[in-house]
């Protein structure tokens, strides 16, 4: 369930593969090894028969350790702040795989379970100290039960949050721009749908904490399907170069068999001459435009529109546009020469003077898309300096785990239930904390 639609996803939306959860397929061993004594101490009978150091109410030798109950609390550490995803993700887990199996058999014991949650799209917060953290997650029940769902469930919260509050940060540093999601080609097919609903998670958090409207816009089916939405995208080189590097040809191909929804961005750095490129496009889209607007053609016109120009110029390569003095690569002087080519490229065009004001806006309503290794610093520096930029493509930042950006979450008993009686057992340096927004769940409805 998030803040924003009170939809909690589930099992039939995630398909988590529960038999390997179950069996320990995804578990550190050391937890399968935990969870393996528990279940023979049971079977055995066996009762505590160790001295405890800490204080106890109760005669410790009675208890069954195999059937002990504990309180387990799972948070992270990222200051000042974390966005919270993956809760339903987990859930989901305690749900299906919480039990253990007699023979081939599998026992479920989620209804044994007391959990309480936070919900995704909320912030926890740290300030330095680990025994003053937010729990997004706190399971109460047999140990033996959960244990080997502990390395499963840190890691869906682990990518989950980190995807989203690094997303969040990057939104913000884009003063309300738009940032396309294009983190897919860094990293394994299989985590496209758990990075994509925390991309949407964290657009839907900052257009409700900043007013904007943005649209979440993902670049693959798979990053849509926790949330209802879809792929998105312009062009790739690679069809510039079917297209005998003739950009042109390759947008009026795009414009001709792409339907109008999807917006016509031109990739023009094929040929290391953006600017050129760029009205090369504008060139062959105008006359087409200006045909569907004069006879009233609202499909054409939609049709072809163009939406913007994306440059996306290798690091090792400059321009023709620039001077031997400047920088290679995407840089705020290109884009601002890129920028006035196209408010100005109507003026090379024969456009009667009834006509003169539309070719105008068209040119002016071009947006600057910049790609290739935007990182949060990058942003917030072409945004200190007012660089004319429309849109971000961003790409591996979004991966980014180091120490400014690792959300590592971590699972603690903190307390055991001995005769009835909670009990603190957390190990030092930890304690049992609270969270305002931490609410029960009701297993069942998932």
């Amino acid at each position: 369930m998030t803040v924003f639609d009170r939809q909690r996803l589930t099992q039939a939306t995630f398909r988590l593969d529960m038999d390997g959860l179950r069996r320990g397929y995804y578990s550190d061993k050391y937890f399968e090894n935990a969870v393996r004594i528990l279940t023979e101490l049971r079977a055995a009978g066996y009762t505590f028969a160790g001295n405890s150091p800490r204080p106890l109410p109760v005669n410790p030798h009675q208890i069954a350790l195999g059937d002990l109950v504990v309180e387990a609390q799972i948070f992270n550490r990222r200051a000042p702040r974390a966005l919270v995803a993956g809760v339903d993700a987990a859930l989901a887990m305690l749900r299906y795989a919480t039990g253990y199996y007699e023979g081939d058999r599998f026992i479920e014991t989620w209804r044994d379970l007391d959990v309480d949650a936070v919900e995704d799209g909320v912030f926890t917060s740290y300030v330095g100290n680990p025994e003053e953290i937010q729990p997004v997650l706190k399971i109460r029940g047999r140990y033996r039960d959960f244990g080997l769902l502990e390395t499963a469930l840190l890691g869906i919260l682990t990518r989950a949050s980190r995807m989203a509050t690094n997303v969040y940060q990057v939104l913000g540093a884009a003063h309300g721009k738009q940032v396309l999601f294009f983190p897919a080609r860094f990293d394994l097919p299989e985590v496209q749908p758990v990075d994509g609903y925390a991309y949407w998670l964290a657009v839907q958090r900052h257009n409700q904490d900043t007013g904007d409207n943005l649209a979440p816009l993902a670049s693959t089916d798979a990053q849509g399907a926790w949330w209802g939405g879809g792929g998105g995208g312009t062009v790739p080189h690679a069809l510039i170069a079917c297209f005998l590097a003739d950009t042109a040809e390759a947008m009026v191909a795009f414009a001709n068999y792409l339907p109008p929804s999807v917006p016509r961005i031109a990739l023009v750095d094929f040929n290391n001459d953006t600017v050129q490129a760029s009205l090369d496009v504008l060139r062959v889209y105008w006359p087409r435009y200006r045909a569907a607007l004069e006879t009233g053609d609202a499909d054409n016109r939609a049709r072809w529109t163009l939406y913007g120009v994306r440059l996306d110029t290798s690091s090792n390569t400059r321009d023709v546009s620039l001077t031997e003095r400047d920088p290679m690569g995407v840089n705020p002087i290109l884009v601002r020469i890129v920028r006035a080519a196209l408010d100005n490229a109507w003026q090379g065009w024969d456009v009667p003077e009834y006509l003169r004001e539309a070719a105008q806006a068209y040119c002016r309503n071009v947006k600057i898309v910049v790609s290739g290794g935007f990182s949060l610093e990058r942003i917030q520096e072409y945004e200190l300096h007012a660089v004319p930029v429309d849109v971000y493509g961003v790409g591996s930042t979004f991966l980014r785990n180091e120490s400014a950006t690792g959300t590592d979450f971590t699972m603690d008993i903190v307390r055991v239930q001995l005769d009835g009686q909670w009990v603190d057992m957390a190990k030092v340096g930890r304690k049992p904390c609270d969270n305002p927004d931490l609410h029960p769940v009701d297993l069942e409805t998932l």
